[in-house]
């Protein structure tokens, strides 16, 4: 896939009217989607996207990504049915395997190996691809024969093995990377890489080095559905400067010393520079890497929006 695209993960929502602007205002901006993420303390992903596409014409909605762990699979199907019908058919749906060791904690859902979390993963596609192709429950079957009702299950028919929304998976671990690599259809490879002997959900920045490496083994697992999956990434920062030396060595710092600031220059998972010099940064990351779809937090969307811009400008 060689087409850019770009989208916005975002936090919070503030009153209905002021969250309704700023999703017009990012589908004005040229943006292709607004993610939700699945985390305490942040707003509850499902009812985001409804809202979200009632407010806007074209752009797509998901999750980036749900904890698969917080969710049954079962109850989750009937949310992902719902929320690709109430969004036009613009649902897409991430999966990840849960990294906060805290989040866990404070919903008293048991804290398991990463193998197990990577399991559980891999067991939720399957058996949403399951419900999603099933021809309803049987034990309603008289209700819905009675009252004339539809089977619930997703509009789109792209994702989960051509039963429902596009599927989004990523990260940086081989584990993770082959279940990507075997059911997804967009695999997201990760820009914040755990830090060795600190508490799960402590990252630094990845490096280009290892972009290459994860892209290249999630590749190599792919094989033939490789040049099918939209390569993504979620850039971690955006900083319009003059002084890209100056600002790397001050991010290097910020982040205290968990990566080297000519990394950061490298790396595909941090913009910084003038709106030019990002834009080519962009470009060059579909070349060496093959990411064609970026993700920036909120607070980097209207800066980031005059490099996508530039980006499609350059790209033709």
């Amino acid at each position: 896939m060689t087409e850019f695209r770009f989208s916005v993960n975002i936090f919070e929502i503030g009153s209905p009217p002021v969250f309704a602007r700023r999703c017009r205002a990012v589908e004005d901006a040229g943006y292709d989607a607004v993610y939700a993420a699945d985390h305490l303390g942040v707003p509850a992903p499902f009812p985001v996207l409804v809202a979200a596409a009632a407010a806007t014409e074209r752009l797509r909605v998901g999750t980036l990504v749900l904890n698969a762990g917080f969710w049954n699979p079962a109850l989750l199907a009937r949310e992902i049915a719902t929320t690709d019908a109430l969004t036009g058919g613009r649902l897409e749906v991430g999966l990840g395997a849960g990294h906060m060791k805290w989040e866990f904690e404070a919903t008293g859902i048991d804290w398991e190996r990463f193998d197990e979390r990577a399991d559980r993963l891999e067991t939720t596609v399957l058996e949403l691809q399951r419900s999603f192709a099933e021809p309803g429950f049987a034990e309603q079957a008289a209700l819905r024969e009675a009252f004339g009702l539809p089977v619930l299950r997703p509009v789109q028919r792209r994702g989960f093995g051509g039963h429902g929304p596009p599927l989004i998976i990523g990260g940086t671990g081989d584990r993770v990377l082959r279940i990507a690599a075997a059911h997804a259809d967009i695999v997201s490879v990760a820009g914040a890489v755990q830090l060795p002997g600190r508490s799960p959900g402590t990252f630094r920045i990845g490096t280009a080095a290892e972009a290459d490496d994860r892209v290249a083994f999630a590749r190599g697992r792919a094989g033939g559905r490789a040049g099918d999956i939209e390569w993504h990434t979620l850039l971690q920062a955006v900083v319009e400067t003059d002084d890209r030396t100056g600002t790397a060595v001050a991010l290097a710092e910020q982040w205290e010393g968990t990566v080297e600031a000519d990394d950061l220059l490298d790396s595909p998972f941090v913009l910084f520079g003038s709106v030019d010099e990002m834009a080519e940064h962009i470009l060059r990351s579909r070349e060496r890497f093959g990411f064609t779809h970026f993700t920036v937090h909120a607070p980097y969307r209207e800066i980031f929006a005059r490099v996508l811009g530039r980006v499609r400008a350059l790209s033709g």
